[in-house]
């Protein structure tokens, strides 16, 4: 069982999981200022859930992706970030060689873009997506599929085929 009671266990959380939680705010907000918002408000809801166990640190991460998915969406939903003007240009904090395939991830509607993130660059299996989002596994693998495909379709489009 995991408890995050001191102050040493909550840095270590923060220090190993602040870069997953930030890619993935940024892959569903866009930019980097909203993203570091998110971040902190996810760690935030952390720090409150003081009482709350977790089974080891596969359950806190699962805990900490949906938690931050959900803040995104909160976050667009939000009254002021309705009241603002998006950037044109935003920056995108990955490598060059990971830049054009983000750029042409981020076209796909959110769901094949959350799954197809959370499966390649993240690592998990089609079952523990479906358990960290609340989806069916098949539900998942027709998304993760379908997603592939639009994307293999973008890619071909910007290659000119």
């Amino acid at each position: 069982m995991l408890y995050v009671k001191t102050e040493e266990e909550y840095i270590k959380i923060v220090e190993k999981f602040s870069d997953m939680i930030f890619r993935i705010a940024y892959q569903n907000l866009f930019h980097i200022n909203d993203s570091e918002d998110v971040v902190q408000d996810v760690f935030l809801k952390l720090l409150k859930q003081k009482d709350k166990c977790f089974n080891d640190y596969e359950h806190l991460k699962s805990w900490l992706i949906r938690v931050t998915i959900n803040q995104c969406l909160d976050y667009k939903k939000s009254f002021f970030r309705k009241n603002t003007v998006p950037l044109e240009d935003f920056e995108i904090p990955y490598e060059q060689e990971e830049k054009k395939i983000l750029e042409e991830l981020y076209q796909l509607p959110k769901d094949y873009r959350n799954i197809l993130y959370l499966y390649y660059y993240e690592g998990y299996t089609i079952k523990e997506i479906a358990k960290i989002l609340g989806k069916k596994q098949n539900t998942v693998n027709s998304k993760l599929t379908r997603g592939r495909n639009q994307l293999k379709k973008l890619m071909e489009v910007e290659n000119g085929k």
